[in-house]
């Protein structure tokens, strides 16, 4: 898991401190509160109608902050020394479909895989018509939004879809939290954790949903449109929430920080 001790490297399950007990996480949490603190008194004197906007942006900052320091201890960590056989990679992310508590099973062609964290590339709900659909659903960051098969995150962001399959391969993984181990992944579909279930290597506070419509491409049911932006965010661990008219898949996001060498 994210630290600044170095994994071990006598064998491929991984397990170090809550990264919490960085001093320099710790830091960090203390600078952004400190900034929090400097701006609650002009935030008082702000208009009411613009409060809930400013808690989102603080909600959204401090989420961010956390997000990005657990995945760059991580790589801190692996900097030094990998596991044999593995090197370490810039952080990517899995999407993947499973129960929680299961340690290995078979679903793993149904896993996709972001190379780029896909949030900063993302569209809000409220910005879909005037970010996608006028601009023939080609987003601002290049991808392209589907909309018989959509994507989004925790703060009510469009995401571009991840790459499906997940390949086969061994990956090192890890939630941000307590476990940090190793990934199997096979040809036909089958997965398993050298250590943990699937929840352990979960990193919670990153949601992600697949929406597909239940009605035509084109009308108000089953699209952006008839989706929520009071929903978000979505605390850490909590279900993505309904779209009407659409079905809708919850993934769990894992984070990718090295791969075997073949």
């Amino acid at each position: 898991s994210p630290s600044l001790t170095s994994p071990s490297l006598t064998s491929p399950s991984l397990t170090s401190p809550s990264p919490l007990s960085s001093p320099c996480l710790l830091n960090l949490f203390r600078k952004e509160s400190e900034t929090d603190e400097s701006a609650s008194s002009q935030d008082d004197n702000k208009p009411q109608n613009n409060k809930k906007q400013i808690l989102f942006s603080k909600q959204m900052r401090r989420s961010f902050l956390v997000s990005s320091s657990l995945a760059i201890l991580t790589n801190i960590g692996l900097a030094v020394a990998a596991p044999p056989g593995f090197k370490r990679i810039p952080t990517q992310f899995i999407a993947a479909i499973a129960d929680p508590q299961s340690s290995s099973g078979d679903t793993a062609r149904e896993w996709g895989l972001w190379t780029v964290d896909p949030g900063p590339r993302g569209v809000y709900l409220k910005d879909y018509k005037k970010d996608l659909q006028s601009k023939g659903n080609r987003a601002p960051a290049g991808w392209t939004f589907d909309e018989k098969d959509w994507w989004v995150e925790e703060h009510g962001l469009i995401m571009e879809a991840p790459a499906f399959p997940l390949e086969a391969g061994r990956y090192i993984v890890t939630g941000g939290r307590l476990v940090t181990t190793i990934l199997d992944v096979r040809d036909d579909g089958r997965w398993s954790l050298d250590k943990g279930v699937l929840y352990d290597v979960t990193h919670l506070p990153c949601r992600s949903a697949r929406y597909t419509p239940k009605g035509g491409v084109g009308s108000a049911t089953g699209s952006p449109l008839t989706a929520r932006q009071s929903d978000f965010p979505v605390k850490p661990g909590a279900e993505m929430p309904p779209v009407e008219g659409c079905d809708k898949l919850d993934y769990a996001v894992l984070f990718v920080i090295g791969k075997e060498v073949v």
